[in-house]
């Protein structure tokens, strides 16, 4: 079956018109109102995405959940999210997304995406309040950390290979890059 979707172009989109696409195994996303379409991730990718999540979770309290991808982030109508990876509180997940600010988000940096999670989807996150955005680089390995201070993001975190990031938010947790990508 063939499943053919007409998006409107004469305004911006929304979050009722991602949820009228198919779904045809792409990652969609809103910023804005424009919709962001990108590949698959690679297996190298997807490899770190697991580790994170794992390692986040090991030291979740009870009362937050980690995520990871495809779960939609509902910033507002016209700004809809996918991070690689969340913290998110468990009372404020919605029946089928996340409609409020995750803890933390997390983005895999890709040769694809890498722009677009360094630039638009931080900035954001900023705006929305997110406490805590961190882009992992698996090719360095490296990890970068913002934390928001006062009503804007600085940047607190710019670990590579073996050096050791002790996150405060949202929870404690050490993370080195270098074992997020030689497992």
């Amino acid at each position: 079956m063939v499943c053919v979707s007409t998006l409107p172009q004469s305004r911006p989109l929304t979050r009722a018109d991602l949820e009228a696409l198919p779904d045809d195994g792409h990652r969609y996303e809103l910023i804005d109102g424009a919709l962001i379409v990108t590949p698959v991730p690679s297996w190298r990718h997807q490899a770190v995405v697991l580790e994170v999540a794992v390692l986040l979770r090991a030291s979740a309290p009870p009362h937050l959940q980690v995520f990871v991808a495809p779960l939609d982030v509902a910033l507002s109508d016209d700004t809809v999210l996918q991070p690689d990876v969340l913290v998110a509180r468990r009372a404020d997940l919605g029946p089928r997304d996340l409609p409020a600010v995750p803890l933390l988000a997390v983005e895999v940096l890709s040769p694809s995406t890498r722009h677009i999670d360094l630039t638009l989807k931080r900035s954001r996150y900023d705006a929305a309040g997110c406490p805590a955005y961190w882009a992992i680089d698996p090719e360095g390995p490296s990890l970068s950390a913002w934390e928001r201070r006062g009503d804007a993001y600085q940047q607190v975190a710019d670990v590579q290979g073996s050096q050791s990031y002790a996150a405060t938010l949202p929870y404690p947790v050490v993370v080195r890059p270098a074992a997020l990508v030689d497992r």
